[in-house]
């Protein structure tokens, strides 16, 4: 990431600033970033990521979301096909139903110590499992999106070896009714944290946990590499502390003016928030330097 600067400075104009390097792929989040708080992509993001592709720039979705949640944008994918879900931890085909391409699964015995250590730490936790394609909850889980699918059972029952869910994790939540989101990430990351990744980006006190040294960042970093993108061709944009290790990453950061005080505070450019199409902003800026 560049040179921090203070979250009360003013943003630099998006459509007046270039990147350092040239711009061969842009990372942006959903929630809270690329999409309105109504969950819609607005028709100018959706010409801005067009113009773009057309200029010869990948863009890759990185998102918290699971595949089957990739809905909201898989109607305006245009080369854009491939997306980064769970916090890392799958590499979709949008353009083939969703297809995995890649899974950095969570392995079960981790998940497990996950649970008990953070039910320990946090009494009245409770917890949700991912998989590939299915999502199994507890009873005291708050169900935010409802799954008629769903195994509605204790964490340790639906991750025994025997329990008959052989799909590979992707992600393990865990919620608890009480503490705040960022102290519940600090006190189960301590008790947890040597058997996966935690993250979160709900505002709610809901934590994301995968494998250990998934990330959005290191996902990202594997499909770049592949392509022989360097970190410093990258621009990407977050809200959220799910986004903080990818912003680090990018050769060019961008947090949305809405973000995370964190986010906020480390991230060296700023845009306006999701609402007012930040992200369109700062690609409509690139592009017209590019023509310049």
């Amino acid at each position: 990431m560049g040179p921090v600067t203070s979250a009360i400075e003013q943003p630099e104009t998006p459509a007046v600033r270039r990147p350092a390097a040239t711009t061969r792929l842009i990372a942006t989040d959903l929630d809270g970033t690329l999409l309105r708080d109504d969950k819609t992509v607005s028709d100018r993001t959706v010409a801005a990521l067009a113009g773009a592709e057309a200029a010869g720039i990948e863009v890759f979705f990185v998102t918290g979301r699971p595949a089957r949640w990739m809905d909201v944008v898989s109607s305006h994918v245009h080369g854009h096909g491939l997306a980064i879900c769970a916090n890392g931890a799958a590499v979709v085909d949008l353009h083939d139903g969703g297809r995995l391409v890649k899974v950095r699964p969570l392995p079960r015995a981790e998940a497990l110590a996950i649970v008990r250590a953070v039910r320990a730490a946090a009494p009245g936790a409770s917890f949700a499992v991912e998989h590939t394609t299915a999502f199994h909850y507890e009873e005291a889980y708050p169900p935010f999106y409802v799954d008629p699918g769903a195994v509605i059972a204790p964490a340790e029952k639906l991750l025994a070896e025997d329990s008959g869910y052989d799909e590979p994790i992707i992600k393990l939540l865990a919620h608890h009714p009480v503490l705040g989101p960022d102290e519940f990430l600090a006190l189960a990351r301590e008790a947890g944290g040597a058997h996966g990744s935690f993250t979160r980006s709900s505002p709610t006190a809901l934590l994301e946990i995968s494998g250990l040294g998934v990330s959005k960042a290191s996902t990202l970093a594997e499909c770049c590499a592949e392509r022989g993108i360097a970190p410093e061709e990258v621009v990407a944009f977050g809200d959220m502390p799910n986004d903080l290790d990818m912003l680090d990453w990018a050769g060019t950061a961008y947090a949305m003016a809405n973000a995370h005080p964190e986010v906020l505070a480390v991230t060296a450019h700023h845009t306006a928030g999701n609402n007012e199409d930040g992200v369109a902003a700062v690609i409509e800026g690139i592009l017209h330097a590019a023509r310049a």
